[in-house]
């Protein structure tokens, strides 16, 4: 059983940048695909990014891609999620996951998820 554990959320406004972290538990990091999904208020959730086990390969939903980057560090058993030249739309409840099939944007292919941190972006 893998716990997630989401932090570094928050506000700021909009043209900032935050760096989300995701430390896990319990399991065998590298073993894991990770990817990060959000939430807004009345929305599906979307995808945001994705990594694979090793870190060499990166996936971005559309809306992010040139401003986000996701890494990961396995010595650590930690994810990040790296955002940039935010804007109020960015606003929602990010989680991350992760998975062992290599689905990357299909939240049904994750096993595990975190219980959210909130990124709140002010215009």
């Amino acid at each position: 059983q893998v716990q997630l554990v989401e932090s570094g959320g928050g506000l700021v406004q909009a043209g900032g940048s935050l760096r989300l972290s995701c430390a896990a538990s319990g399991g065998t990091f590298s073993y894991y695909h990770m990817g990060w999904f959000r939430q807004a208020p009345g929305k599906e959730r979307e995808f945001v990014a994705a990594i694979s086990r090793s870190g060499s390969n990166t996936y971005f939903g559309d809306s992010v891609k040139g401003r986000f980057t996701i890494s990961r560090d396995n010595a650590k058993n930690t994810v990040y999620l790296q955002m940039n030249s935010l804007k109020p739309e960015d606003t929602a409840v990010y989680y991350c996951a992760a998975g062992v099939v290599w689905n990357y944007d299909k939240d049904s292919m994750y096993n595990y998820w975190g219980q959210g941190t909130q990124v709140t972006v002010s215009s």
